[in-house]
């Protein structure tokens, strides 16, 4: 009774005891098994980013060809499986599509680096479960399917890395530029005030009414101001 209530597959299931002690109390990595005639498969749900474990869709194929999950029964029960990924990964293309900042695209590529390892370790257990039962047609096309699933996975998480890479390169030319103009604007600054600085010390100093009793004489009463402006500029 132990036994059954820690066992991963279903006890409905009449299959060699071999393949049943070989399933732990945990899902583990996605891999096929054969044993007189009959082949288990255990695979991944659909990952979540947040998840930590993954939990564990198992097939089984019995002997005359009849294809048994743990979700639901029927000669397209595995079909149906892959379509999941297909449908997600359909999803997942489209956010890739309207991404345009890099938050976005770092969305995208979180939910997509679980599922594309997820993907690829599929298909390895469909090749795996395909060199177990070379003559099963139906096992090359979910294979084919599931390497499809993959090289699809694949290049949306190449397309999503090199566009927020891009993205985070573009954002920093654009600071570099930016914080380029504002040095040459400060440097501007810093030389008008400079080239102004002396004369208005000078004004401090003498103040700009420039009285030293040359008033009444209008010819000579601008040279001293003149002569301030003229000290002041050179030394600025």
């Amino acid at each position: 009774m132990d036994e059954q209530a820690t066992s991963l597959l279903p006890w409905t299931w009449d299959i060699p005891q071999q393949l049943r002690d070989r399933v732990g109390e945990q899902v583990g990595r996605q891999r096929a098994m054969f044993a007189d005639g009959h082949l288990l498969l255990i695979l991944h749900e659909p990952p979540d980013p947040e998840d930590v474990g993954r939990r564990g869709r198992f097939f089984w194929r019995e002997p005359d060809g009849t294809w048994n999950s743990s979700e639901e029964k029927g000669p397209q029960t595995l079909k149906h499986y892959l379509e999941e990924y297909q449908q997600l990964l359909e999803v997942l293309e489209e956010q890739d599509k309207d991404a345009l900042t890099a938050r976005e695209y770092f969305q995208v590529i979180t939910e997509l680096a679980p599922l594309y390892r997820t993907a690829r370790n599929m298909h390895h257990a469909l090749q795996q479960a395909r060199d177990f039962v070379p003559k099963s047609k139906g096992l090359i096309n979910l294979r084919d399917q599931a390497y499809r699933n993959e090289r699809i996975a694949e290049l949306l998480y190449s397309d999503a890395r090199n566009a927020l890479e891009f993205v985070i390169a573009q954002r920093t030319e654009d600071q570099a530029e930016a914080s380029h103009q504002m040095a040459v604007s400060s440097h501007r600054l810093n030389v008008l005030v400079a080239f102004f600085f002396p004369i208005a010390t000078l004004s401090a100093i003498f103040g700009v009414n420039m009285r030293f009793g040359l008033e009444e004489d209008r010819v000579n009463s601008i040279i001293p101001f003149v002569a301030m402006l003229v000290l002041g500029l050179v030394a600025g």
